[in-house]
């Protein structure tokens, strides 16, 4: 299996990028993905670059950096930066021009092709916010 960090990196750029080759090459077809984009699990590379879209439609100038990872066997725990302007409607909430920085957790898991079969986000307080109805997802 390649270097999980390499992989990462590679990562990081496709999700900034939203580059559909780098999605397939890193993401496996299988691979399925429960977010607050989508009351159902997505799927693949086209699953995770709606992802990508849905935050870039409420927030275009979004980045996401690889700030700290930690590698096991065929699971990645990584903390990334996320940055970016609100300057489009997300998820009901009209443009307000903030910007906004976030530390956010992911744990991935590789299978042993090398791919990304899963991703699980560390939610936290968002978390229990949506389970007592703050948000609607």
């Amino acid at each position: 299996m390649e270097n999980l960090e390499y992989k990462m990196k590679k990562f990081e750029l496709m999700i900034n990028t939203a580059d559909k080759t780098l999605a397939e090459e890193l993401i496996s077809p299988t691979a399925f993905f429960l977010t607050p984009a989508s009351t159902k699990p997505l799927y693949g590379p086209q699953g995770y670059l709606s992802v990508v879209k849905w935050m870039r439609s409420g927030f275009s100038d979004v980045q996401w950096k690889l700030e700290e990872m930690i590698a096991k066997d065929n699971k990645v725990a990584v903390m990334w930066t996320c940055a970016g302007t609100h300057d489009g409607v997300f998820m009901g909430l009209e443009p307000t021009h903030k910007h906004f920085s976030a530390c956010v957790m992911n744990f991935y898991y590789f299978d042993e092709d090398g791919k990304i079969v899963n991703d699980i986000a560390a939610e936290g307080m968002i978390a229990i916010l949506r389970q007592i109805g703050v948000f609607a997802v």
